[in-house]
């Protein structure tokens, strides 16, 4: 069986941040995010892995292959080149909501952003609360 090599760490968000973000404009967007996500999701602020703040979590069990392991329900990730924004669950459904978001880029399974003055921060949340409510129907003990 699979599983996944990026676990929950004990890291201090405010270490990660200072460590690992350069430019004083992209801290204060971490830390903003940080902010915003705690109080959307009503869970704390975790690292997982050497460069992900997540949000709560759940158990999962991939459909297509025998891996699973635990995950935040909501993440980021303040690289130099652009946030990574784990929220977006790739439903079809959620798809139309990317349309007023702002400036982005897709990848697979996260929404690159040079900085969060570039979106809609309520359509963040509302993909944010989309994504949450998506996980814990598919994930009951969420």
């Amino acid at each position: 069986m699979g599983s996944v090599k990026t676990h929950q760490t004990e890291e201090t968000i405010n270490d990660f941040i200072e460590r690992f973000v350069e430019k004083s404009a992209q801290k204060e967007d971490a830390r903003f995010l940080v902010d915003f996500f705690k109080k959307i999701t009503g869970f704390e602020a975790k690292m997982w892995g050497p460069s992900m703040i997540g949000f709560g979590s759940y158990h999962y069990k991939s459909d297509k292959s025998k891996q699973e392991g635990s995950w935040p329900l909501i993440a980021f990730s303040p690289r130099k080149a652009a946030i990574s924004l784990y929220v977006y669950s790739g439903l079809e459904s959620h798809a139309a909501m990317l349309n007023d978001l702002g400036t982005f880029k897709m990848g697979k399974a996260c929404i690159y952003v040079k900085k969060v003055s570039d979106i809609n921060l309520k359509v963040l949340e509302n993909l944010t609360l989309f994504t949450i409510s998506y996980l814990k129907e598919k994930y009951p003990d969420v």
